[in-house]
């Protein structure tokens, strides 16, 4: 048997796993990153933790055949360089050349987003269809496309930022600087502030009741206050869905794939947004029901979908 390690490294924690070749998890583990220290620092940190999970195995460092990391970031896969990280200071860095010299095996490195698509492709909701796109409604936005069985990441590593793609010319400011990206209408972030700006407006709906008795507003918040017959709150989710199907309407419209996969927190409301959702989508795309369009359904791997698809990257 073939072992790989998957790390995926985040703002807050950095996940790494060992994987057999066929992605399933023989053990992980997580540490806080290292957020206010440099790229060498942050290297270090994931080269000690794939380590220490090599040490707690059954398993030597000898049966690992290659390291794969998930970047929050532009990456250069051919060089292993990070050409731009928002959150972390790494522009720039040779992640993969430290961490290979470290852990003298072949480090591949790819987008986290990406790498989550690849999991799903290899091991979750994706794995019997040839082209997929995973869509992550989180705090933004993220995506990953494969095409052909092939990770699509554009030039430079910088394609796949469906969450930049605008839906509303002018409309709400994004993260990125623009305004009306579908990132600023459809992230979990987005819903929470639709939500709140639907309290404000009407003090006396039940949105503010369902937020008191949680303890706060997040993007539950109006599908519960909604199952609970409050109309205010049956805007607020119908509002989203509108937007929701206009970004997976497009990327549909672009990329044709079989399946168009999502994931985030706010998929766990299941059919309640699956159903409409996917009626909505199927009225918007080019050729509406006279042609068979991309399945939809959510992502079945959770948060392990990046570290997996990162051990994956050998395949990719």
């Amino acid at each position: 048997m073939k072992y790989y390690l998957g790390v995926d490294l985040g703002g807050t924690n950095i996940k790494a796993g060992i994987t057999d070749e066929n992605g399933n998890i023989l053990l992980k583990s997580s540490i806080r990153t290292d957020s206010e220290g440099n790229a060498k620092k942050i290297a270090d940190q994931m080269v000690g933790l794939c380590q220490s999970l090599v040490k707690k195995s059954e398993i030597s460092m000898d049966d690992v055949v290659s390291v794969g990391v998930g970047i929050p970031g532009t990456v250069d896969a051919e060089t292993g360089m990070v050409i731009y990280c928002n959150n972390l200071d790494m522009d720039g860095a040779p992640i993969g050349a430290m961490m290979q010299e470290a852990l003298q095996k072949p480090v591949h490195l790819a987008n986290d987003a990406s790498c989550a698509a690849l999991g799903e492709f290899f091991c979750g909701s994706g794995k019997q269809y040839n082209s997929v796109i995973l869509v992550t409604l989180g705090t933004g936005v993220g995506g990953g496309i494969i095409l052909n069985g092939k990770l699509w990441e554009g030039l430079e590593g910088a394609g796949a930022e469906i969450g930049h793609m605008v839906l509303h010319a002018g409309g709400e400011p994004c993260s990125c600087g623009r305004r009306g990206c579908f990132e600023a209408y459809s992230s979990a972030t987005a819903l929470v502030n639709q939500t709140k700006a639907a309290m404000r407006k009407h003090p006396l709906s039940l949105l503010n009741a369902v937020a008191d008795k949680s303890g706060k507003v997040s993007a539950k918040t109006a599908f519960d206050a909604m199952r609970k017959g409050d109309t205010v709150a049956k805007d607020v989710v119908e509002n989203y869905l509108f937007y929701l199907s206009e970004g997976v309407a497009n990327l549909i419209n672009i990329f044709a794939p079989e399946a168009i996969i999502l994931g985030g927190g706010v998929c766990n409301e299941g059919d309640t947004l699956l159903v409409p959702l996917k009626e909505q989508v199927v009225a918007k795309c080019y050729g509406g029901d006279l042609i068979h369009h991309a399945d939809i359904s959510i992502a079945s791997l959770g948060n392990d979908a990046g570290l997996i698809g990162a051990a994956m990257l050998y395949k990719a």
